[in-house]
């Protein structure tokens, strides 16, 4: 059972993006940790932290994945915000992010996407991991030269956050 693609269904009618969502730890301990943004690329809020918990929980009640006691814990991306689509590395162009490929992690300066067909709204992978989900050439100013990394080949994460919402 993908929980992630159950997150997805009953959350994007509501206006949410799974960003992440993983499971860690055995038995009475597990924890389910998902990460939600705002397909509005609003500020998320208390609000929908509350909303994506309720309606999340009542559909892992009805699934029932697991055979002992769990926590379902629902965030913000907050400082550890996942780069997964063209359209977030657009979102935080001129930021700094940590990015890996090809066993190798750097940090550098999102300076665009090319490309990328915007109309393409495709989500990838719900969130868990987008390599192969989208299409598209992340350029990232690394000791102030350009590398061009195939969006479908990274793994990338937020590496300041931005004095103004984005």
């Amino acid at each position: 059972m993908d929980l992630a693609q159950a997150a997805t269904e009953v959350l994007a009618p509501l206006g949410f993006e799974v960003l992440e969502l993983s499971v860690s730890g055995q038995g009475g301990k597990r924890r389910v940790l998902l990460r939600i943004d705002r397909l509005d690329e609003a500020r998320v809020s208390m609000d929908d932290v509350t909303l994506a918990t309720e309606v999340f929980g009542l559909e892992l009640d009805r699934l029932d994945p697991f055979e002992s006691p769990y926590r379902l814990e629902v965030e913000s991306p907050g400082a550890e915000r996942p780069l997964l689509r063209a359209r977030h590395f657009e979102r935080f162009r001129d930021l700094a992010a940590k990015v890996r490929t090809g066993g190798e992690t750097v940090k550098g300066v999102i300076r665009g996407v090319e490309n990328h067909d915007p109309e393409n709204h495709d989500l990838g992978n719900h969130g868990v991991d987008n390599r192969g989900g989208e299409g598209g050439t992340l350029l990232l100013e690394v000791g102030g030269e350009i590398k061009r990394l195939p969006i479908a080949e990274v793994q990338a994460w937020l590496a300041e956050w931005p004095s103004e919402p984005r």
